[in-house]
């Protein structure tokens, strides 16, 4: 679904699709955040704007405030794991500005939110990349079919972007192999049962 120009065709429901994946991906790390700084809403309120548009809501103002309020909750958190944790918040209202554009770069508006996530959690856990995985293979069974479609209209990410690059890197991979099956075994939902978000 690439126009001749080099342009991917995106409907919004394909952008409510990602962006509540991210949204949730997201609010999976929130209490990493809030434990540093229990009186900053920025970041939930980052999220809550994500799931306001994935559930029907406009993709406006409300988008770019609280994921810019997110990014300055993320200067201001006393911790690593904290300020990745906001990180994915802004990158969960982000997700709705994905971009048609044929560019290995939009790769991180698809799956910046869970890797941030993941790459919190591993810091909370004291740096430790078996929490990231078990945070990237739960961002894989909460996908649903639309999200992996949107994502192999895409090249695949960069190289680069340190630890958060490689999740990210990990996860598409993951999630490019992905094959969804219905009840009758036609492409469709994955099999056993896993839900979609939205």
């Amino acid at each position: 679904m690439t126009s001749e120009a080099g342009e991917i065709v995106l409907s919004t429901r394909d952008l409510r699709e990602v962006t509540a994946f991210a949204a949730a991906c997201a609010e999976s790390a929130l209490d990493i955040f809030e434990a540093d700084q229990a009186d900053d809403s920025r970041p939930r309120d980052a999220i809550g704007a994500a799931w306001e548009f994935a559930r029907g809501g406009a993709r406006g103002k409300s988008l770019r405030d609280t994921a810019s309020a997110a990014l300055k909750a993320a200067k201001s958190a006393d911790t690593v794991a904290a300020r990745e944790a906001a990180w994915a918040a802004m990158s969960a209202a982000g997700a709705a500005y994905l971009h048609p554009l044929a560019k290995a770069t939009q790769v991180k508006h698809i799956l910046g939110a869970a890797a941030y996530a993941a790459r919190a959690a591993e810091l909370a856990a004291g740096d430790d990349p078996g929490v990231g995985a078990e945070q990237l293979r739960r961002a894989v069974d909460r996908v649903g079919p639309v999200v992996v479609e949107v994502l192999r209209r895409y090249p695949a990410p960069p190289a680069g972007g340190g630890r958060v690059g490689e999740l990210i890197r990990l996860l598409d991979a993951d999630l490019r192999a992905l094959t969804f099956v219905d009840a009758e075994g036609s492409a469709g939902e994955r099999g056993g049962g896993t839900q979609g978000v939205g």
